[in-house]
């Protein structure tokens, strides 16, 4: 059974290897390696997440299965100075995608938005990335198309995806 916890590894220990594992696997044939490599640094670094968790407020939670990480996420209340919820992050591990982790993790995050008084909650997808199909299933619906520069001359060219709650 998998049980949801709050990250409290201030080095984000098991948040970054689960990135390092999906992430090659979702994007590298989407992105180049180098683009890789410069995201993975700027989201991931121990000190972009610290940044993240606190001065950001974003709330890093940890999806776990007989006390073993198998999948995160990161999300937002009042994101953008809206009544929504962003979901900044959320991934699986291979091994475990399609066994229900990722809802486990959408349907918190929409139950502390909801606690919170938020009416949706929203994610960005990279319009080439499959994931977007699991997000309409889970009731998301495509709102806008955004390009955003990143630096170094890299873009994310996403979908931004809300769900009521």
């Amino acid at each position: 059974m998998v049980v949801i916890e709050n990250n409290t590894d201030a080095n984000f220990t098991d948040v970054r290897a689960i990135a390092n594992e999906v992430w090659p696997k979702t994007y590298g044939s989407i992105l180049s390696q180098a683009q890789l490599d410069y995201m993975m640094n700027m989201m991931y670094s121990v000190e972009a997440l610290q940044l993240q968790s606190n001065e950001k407020n974003h709330h890093f939670i940890l999806a776990k299965e007989d006390d073993i990480s198998v999948g995160f996420a990161s999300y937002e209340f009042e994101a953008n100075a809206t009544n929504k919820t962003k979901i900044h992050k959320i991934y699986v591990l291979s091994s475990q995608q399609g066994k229900g982790t990722g809802k486990t993790l959408l349907d918190f995050i929409a139950r502390e938005a909801r606690c919170q008084n938020n009416s949706a909650v929203f994610l960005n997808v990279n319009k080439y990335n499959s994931a977007q199909h699991f997000y309409t299933k889970q009731g998301f619906e495509i709102t806008e198309e955004i390009v955003i520069d990143i630096g170094q001359g890299y873009v994310m060219d996403d979908y931004i995806m809300e769900k009521k709650i």
